[in-house]
C-alpha cells in the first residue's frame, strides 16, 4: 500500500492584465481540484507591491510558491518584472512560468535568459487552454518538488 503524501496548499500568483485570461486560469485551476490558493494581480507594479507588501498589500501577502506571468502588460512588462525579482535574493528562487500569447523567439530566449522556469504559449481555444493549465498544474503541483515554506 502506497503511503499517502500530505497535500500542501500551493500559493500561486497570477500576473495578468486581461480579465478574461484571469478568469480562464482561475476556472482551470479550480477544475483540477488541486490544493492551491490563487492570487491575481493585473500589472507588474501590483505584483511587486504584492511581493514586497506595499500599498494595499501592506498588511501582508503570502509568499507565492509559483508565479504565472504574462509578458505583454502596460507599465512594467513581464520581462522587466522577471528581471527585478530574479535580481532579489529573497524572491529569485520562486519559479516563474511565462504564460503569454507571444511565440516570438526573442521573447522565449529573453525569458529563459532572465531565469524563467518555463515558457507556455497561451492557446486561443478554451479546451486547449484548460488542457495546458492541467499540464501546468500536474507538473508544478504534483511532479515538481517546490521549496518548503518557512513557518
Amino acid at each position: 500500500m502506497k503511503k499517502m503524501e500530505k497535500i500542501v496548499p500551493v500559493t500561486v500568483l497570477l500576473v495578468e492584465d486581461d480579465p478574461s485570461d484571469q478568469k480562464l486560469v482561475k476556472v482551470s485551476l479550480r477544475k483540477q481540484r488541486l490544493a492551491n490558493e490563487l492570487h491575481i494581480v493585473g500589472s507588474g507594479e501590483e505584483a511587486l507591491d504584492f511581493l514586497y507588501g506595499r500599498g494595499k498589500y501592506s498588511d501582508g501577502a503570502p509568499h507565492p510558491d509559483l508565479i504565472l506571468l504574462d509578458l505583454n502588460m502596460p507599465g512594467i512588462g513581464g520581462k522587466e518584472f522577471l528581471r527585478r525579482i530574479k535580481e532579489d535574493d529573497d524572491l529569485k528562487n520562486i519559479p516563474v512560468v511565462i504564460l503569454t500569447t507571444s511565440d516570438l523567439d526573442t521573447d522565449i530566449l529573453d525569458s529563459y535568459n532572465l531565469h524563467a522556469s518555463g515558457y507556455v504559449k497561451k492557446p486561443v481555444d478554451m479546451k486547449e487552454f484548460s488542457d495546458v493549465m492541467e499540464i501546468i498544474g500536474k507538473y508544478w503541483f504534483v511532479l515538481c518538488k517546490l521549496p518548503l515554506k518557512e513557518d
